[in-house]
């Protein structure tokens, strides 16, 4: 069974937030975060970022929207396993679909999870540098 938060769950965390006042401010840096902020966050949002082949997804998605199929292709993946990906990403709010026709294509939800995949990407090359400088030393 999969690991990601069902949407009831994100609601009764959501309540939970909402009831002690975390929800309606604005998101700022802050020592200590809320628990459920950070369960929800976890369950949800990074578990939805786990797997490569969704962030190469998420990529591909930034350059134009994709029809599973022509994706998959692009991809070189399954079209089930994309398929598969892409259900978990809408799951998540991080792609939406239109229907066209008879088929669907799919979009990024918010283009800034680009560039938060894009610092990360960062953050992880520097710690990779600083461990090999520490291992030359």
């Amino acid at each position: 069974m999969s690991q990601l938060l069902t949407t009831r769950q994100a609601q009764n965390i959501l309540q939970i937030e909402r009831t002690n006042g975390f929800i309606d401010r604005q998101v700022q840096p802050m020592t200590h975060t809320p628990l459920a902020e950070l369960t929800l966050l976890h369950a949800s949002f990074y578990q939805a970022l786990s797997d490569p082949k969704r962030i190469m997804i998420l990529y591909a998605l930034a350059e134009r929207p994709w029809r599973v199929t022509a994706l998959a292709a692009d991809l070189r993946l399954p079209q089930p396993t994309v398929s598969r990906h892409l259900q978990i990403l809408r799951q998540q709010s991080l792609v939406l679909t239109e229907r066209e026709g008879t088929g669907i294509t799919y979009r990024l939800a918010d283009r800034r999870i680009i560039q938060v995949l894009d610092m990360m990407r960062q953050v992880m090359f520097d710690a990779l540098k600083r461990q090999t400088a520490v291992c030359n030393q």
